[in-house]
């Protein structure tokens, strides 16, 4: 037992060190825009190449997770990422080069995260491996908070530079600290080939979790892409007057998500994963449904809400994840979560964008729903499901 637990506090701290970075040229977007001179689709193609990166990278790290140790991939992922952001921070000076450094930096990360899941799995037993992966899950959502906190300090303080870099360096100590201080599951099951099973294609159960997963990440990172700029132009924050507290909320929303990723893990381990994921589904159907109306609350009592909305987003995520671990094989876990994850990632390319189409037409009141809309689809995935083990 003690064991495992070290097993999930280290990989939960590489997985912290390394999201960092994920969102850290976000926090200070404004201020490279300025420097630069991008335009809005030149800000976005950069921000978009780490996604870009992930995405090509992360069924090959599914793989080498399933077919070497985990903790390996993860180490040498944990150092690819933290390079290219270091070198970021030291010489980017435009498009081109800002781009191609974070697409290298998407490429490593990809090497973390579902390695990381992987890892977890293999020490866990079903019975807790909900609460268990809830628990890492959360550190990707406290990383990706605290990377906004972080970096709008550092940028505050001195320049956007040094916030880029205080939140790439700690990734450059994942991996002495992952070789040296875990070992793999004596229980783990390799791959012996380089390819996937592909009856997992076939596996009704794998197929409606993915879907599930597709919808959840299509309405959390249209929220997490738009939230800032929703906030901003409220009453209550223009009241204000001041360009940091919008960042801190929104860091402080995403960070509240490894509150519901905890959550939703450990419910999922008394009450069931369908049942903890449709209740997770639901109410974030009815607050994106309606939080584009809310605009004109009290300061306090928008903050409230967005924190609470940061808890509800994510409830669904780790029993989902975990889901995925108990319906395929156990040598398959690694390419299963991966494809999975390439799936619900690409979602995160069009939710932002129907938005923002929306957003012209109708204003925020008519593009939150268009998240809820997502989110509702999810609900009809967890009913597929329920039918399916019928």
């Amino acid at each position: 037992m003690q064991e495992r637990r070290r097993v999930l506090v280290v990989t939960s701290i590489a997985l912290f060190l390394s999201v960092l970075v994920w969102f850290n040229y976000s926090a200070v977007l404004p201020l490279i825009v300025e420097e630069w001179g991008l335009s809005g689709t030149e800000a976005g193609i950069v921000f978009g190449a780490l996604q870009a990166g992930y995405l090509v990278a992360i069924v090959p790290a599914g793989l080498l997770a399933d077919r070497y140790s985990p903790r390996w991939v993860i180490a040498v992922g944990a150092t690819g990422t933290a390079l290219p952001s270091l070198a970021f921070a030291a010489v980017a000076d435009g498009l081109l080069v800002g781009t191609v450094l974070r697409f290298l930096s998407g490429l490593f990360v990809a090497g973390v995260y579902v390695p990381g899941m992987r890892f977890v799995s293999d020490w866990y037993p079903e019975a807790t491996r909900g609460r268990a992966l809830g628990l890492y899950i959360a550190t990707y959502e406290l990383g990706s908070g605290f990377s906004f906190v972080f970096a709008t300090i550092a940028a505050e303080a001195v320049d956007w530079r040094l916030a880029i870099a205080v939140t790439s360096v700690g990734a450059l100590f994942v991996a002495p600290v992952m070789v040296g201080l875990t070992r793999d599951s004596p229980e783990r099951t390799t791959s012996s080939t380089g390819g996937f099973d592909r009856s997992i294609f076939r596996n009704r159960e794998y197929l409606a979790a993915v879907s599930i997963y597709s919808w959840h990440n299509w309405e959390l990172f249209g929220v997490r892409n738009w939230l800032l700029a929703f906030l901003v132009a409220t009453p209550a924050f223009v009241a204000t007057d001041s360009a940091v507290l919008p960042g801190l909320v929104v860091g402080a929303m995403i960070a509240m998500s490894g509150v519901g990723n905890a959550a939703g893990g450990w419910l999922s381990d008394r009450v069931g994963r369908p049942q903890t994921i449709a209740a997770g589904l639901g109410a974030s159907t009815v607050l994106s449904a309606t939080f584009g109306l809310l605009g004109g609350l009290p300061l306090a009592a928008l903050v409230a809400v967005t924190l609470v909305y940061g808890v509800v987003l994510a409830l669904d995520s780790a029993p989902t994840s975990t889901l995925v671990t108990e319906v395929v094989a156990d040598e398959h876990v690694g390419t299963a979560l991966s494809i999975q994850s390439l799936a619900g990632f690409s979602t995160t390319v069009v939710s932002p964008i129907v938005f923002g189409l929306a957003l012209d037409r109708g204003g925020y009141a008519v593009a939150f729903p268009t998240l809820a809309a997502g989110a509702l689809l999810g609900v009809l995935s967890v009913g597929a499901l329920v039918w399916i083990r019928r």
